[in-house]
């Protein structure tokens, strides 16, 4: 599965965005011809375009509901990742404590759950300072965890039961059934256990590299596992009453407390590694519109690539302390674990047949093969957990169900709201009957109009100026959308356009992310959109839009491939609390007055005094290069550029409310009921976007889907 990667990532969603990039299977409605230039777009030696599609390609892409299907398959995966990202903090730390039976002598039944809580708090509050601070910390615990339970292995076999070596040979598998029969087949779950936790090094596979995990665990990991376990076998066959605690009685006396506190510590690192696992997946599924809107941070306070989510935290805090405060057992919380980690491996194995033959090209045969030989035994260990469900088995079924339920309510209403913005945009010929003003007060600054159409003109403008007949002298519609691969470089990630005419000062902005990068707006993506504006305008001038140093989708092009950004405008720090504190000129540059009269500099600088974040923001103030242009106008444009930056820039969203259409069925209603509960319970665009809050002007909008 390491060789499944994409561009680095692994896991289902980074399988998805495979199959999605090489076959029409994505369902989100924005995307365009230029997304396929990005250099992360086409995987080395997977991108044949001369050989022809597969029949599994041609199905998938033919019958339109197995698109739908695909999607509710993946969700499946990702949920059952996210219960794990809940199920394993509780065991295995529960599982660690359990030693104090032993040595500590406790009887009260409820201690141990009570301990395990404890301890459970304090590896969910943590999460929020980040893991750098503590991360030197866990190769030296996995090591000390790793060897103490290999010389704890050798001490059982050499003690107890120097043969058991022999049970390595696979003929004990056959005799272990034809002794056990139905019993042993009951028992597989508890077998299966000993392997879970192999997914999570596929789906963390962006932390960390294939090379590196499989030298690790081969040589070290495999090898201390398969003794410890041999180990406990050999103690068991002189001790068989020792079965429940069968770990923790069969070490030493003199090892017993280091052994003990590095388990709890192996435990807490183990933990932490699956959670961060968990958010990375629920921002992916965001990413894709799966889930709803949440704050993804990301700061230099964690490791590099880590993300934390507040309220997935929370969440799964109180899913692990229910769990072991309910069932207080670590072998029922143990089924429902099994289950969990067992589904996201058959789907995992699927979604990995569907690679092979749609995007390395390789036969249909050997897709078959491969889902045939490994799906085979997850479906044996899967039957065999079906007789678990009862007793603790259903509790991962049940929240799936529950995420799965949200999650494409909010895919399916997203989508649908977008298709109604589709076909309610704002045709150019009425734009361009408006004239250069648009029939309006063009007032000095520069109006960022957030919508999620990658082309025409969001509805939400026209009804913004059917209420108040007014707007900024430079207008930008700013679309952030996703493309399907793991991080758009930052070279690539703006698409720059122009809307109308030139005299009309109509731009169009495309952030391209990745379903692993983290949208970061902060002051530094108004002063990038100026730039690379700024770098439009004197290309298209130049003709050059077209050449190698911009990728053009109709009028648009990734400027920042261009050799000379940067060159246009001067940029530098302000020495003052304002943009406009400043008289001094920088060398080479001509002046560039606000056209802001003195009343509202004065009532904005009040205003931004009484806005902590806007005085933590950098001040930057562009400068327009003084040097002889071919062509008047584009100087003109500039200037006027920086003059709407310098009198300020602000934000439109849309504040929209979805409701269902009267005639629609129940479900429909439903699901779009659903949708729209979540908009309002959720975070907000704006905090999404950290837009502050004094720079907002939201527009209400109705929905009918």
């Amino acid at each position: 599965m390491l060789n499944a990667d994409d561009n680095g990532e692994g896991g289902t969603i980074a399988l998805y965005s495979q199959l999605c990039r090489n076959a029409k299977f994505c369902l989100l409605p924005n995307h365009q011809a230029s997304d396929e230039e990005l250099s992360a777009y086409h995987k080395p030696g997977c991108s044949n375009r001369s050989i022809p599609p597969s029949p599994l390609k041609k199905f998938v892409e033919k019958h339109k509901r197995s698109k739908p299907a695909l999607l509710l398959f993946v969700l499946l995966g990702a949920c059952m990742a996210i219960c794990v990202g809940a199920l394993m903090p509780a065991i295995s730390v529960l599982s660690s404590v359990e030693g104090l039976r032993i040595e500590a002598k406790i009887t009260d039944n409820s201690m141990i759950p009570f301990i395990s809580c404890v301890l459970l708090v304090g590896l969910f509050v943590l999460q929020h300072r980040g893991a750098d601070k503590v991360a030197f910390m866990f190769p030296p615990i996995m090591i000390l965890w790793l060897l103490s339970i290999f010389a704890v292995g050798i001490y059982n076999v050499i003690k107890w039961n120097p043969r058991v070596y022999k049970a390595l040979s696979p003929y004990y598998i056959y005799k272990f059934f034809s002794v056990t029969g139905k019993d042993g087949w009951a028992n597989l779950g508890g077998v299966f256990l000993c392997v879970t936790g192999t997914e999570a090094m596929f789906a963390d596979l962006g932390y960390y590299r294939q090379a590196p995990i499989r030298v690790s665990f081969c040589c070290v990991v495999y090898p201390c596992l398969i003794l410890q376990y041999m180990g406990q076998a050999a103690f068991l066959s002189k001790n068989l009453s020792a079965v429940p605690i069968s770990f923790y009685a069969s070490i030493p006396d003199i090892l017993f407390w280091p052994v003990f506190v590095v388990a709890a510590l192996a435990a807490i690192v183990a933990s932490q590694g699956v959670i961060s696992s968990t958010f990375s997946i629920v921002q992916q599924c965001h990413a894709f519109e799966c889930f709803p809107r949440v704050k993804a941070v990301h700061s230099r306070r964690w490791i590099h690539g880590q993300t934390y989510i507040p309220e997935i935290n929370w969440v799964l805090l109180i899913i692990s302390l229910v769990m072991t405060v309910g069932f207080g057992d670590k072998n029922h919380i143990g089924y429902a674990y099994g289950i969990a980690s067992l589904i996201v491996m058959f789907v995992t194995t699927w979604l990995m047949s569907l690679v092979i033959n749609i995007v390395r090209h390789q036969s249909l045969l050997l897709a078959i093969g491969f889902v045939l030989f490994f799906g085979s035994i997850e479906v044996l260990f899967l039957s065999s957990y079906c007789t678990k469900i009862p007793k603790g088995g259903w509790v991962p079924l049940v929240l799936s169900a529950l995420f799965m339920v949200v999650m494409y309510a909010w895919h399916y209403g997203s989508r649908k709201k977008y298709l109604f913005d589709m076909h309610n945009k704002v045709s150019m010929k009425w734009i361009l009957t408006l004239g250069p003003s648009l029939g309006i007060v063009r007032v000095p600054g520069l109006g960022l109009i957030y919508t999620e159409l990658a082309t025409g003109i969001p509805a939400s403008f026209t009804h913004f100026l059917t209420n108040l007949p007014a707007f900024y002298q430079v207008v930008v519609f700013v679309c952030i959308k996703t493309v399907p691969v793991p991080s758009v470089p930052h070279k690539e990630r703006y698409l720059i356009g122009r809307v109308g005419p030139k005299s009309f000062r109509l731009y169009r902005c495309i952030v391209r992310n990745g379903y692993k990068d983290v949208y970061s707006h902060e002051n530094d993506f108004e002063n990038e959109l100026v730039m690379s504006i700024a770098e439009y305008i004197q290309l298209e001038a130049e003709g050059c839009s077209g050449s190698q140093e911009g990728s053009v989708d109709g009028r648009m092009a990734v400027v920042r491939t261009s050799g000379k950004f940067g060159t246009r405008l001067l940029m530098s720090e302000s020495a003052s609390g304002s943009e406009e504190g400043s008289s001094t000129s920088l060398p080479g540059a001509l002046t560039v007055t606000s056209s802001k009269s003195p009343a509202l500099k004065k009532l904005q600088s009040m205003y931004e005094q009484e806005s902590p974040e806007l005085n933590n923001r950098r001040r930057i103030r562009f400068e327009l290069i003084n040097t002889i242009y071919k062509d008047p106008r584009v100087k003109e444009e500039l200037m006027e550029l920086v003059e709407a930056k310098r009198a300020g820039a602000a934000y439109v969203i849309g504040h929209s409310h979805v409701k269902a259409k009267w005639n629609s069925s129940f479900l429909k209603q439903f699901t779009i009921n659903l949708y729209s509960f979540l908009r309002k319970n959720c975070r907000s665009p704006a905090v999404g976007l950290n837009i502050p809050h004094i720079c907002l002007i939201k527009v209400g909008m109705n929905y009918h889907v």
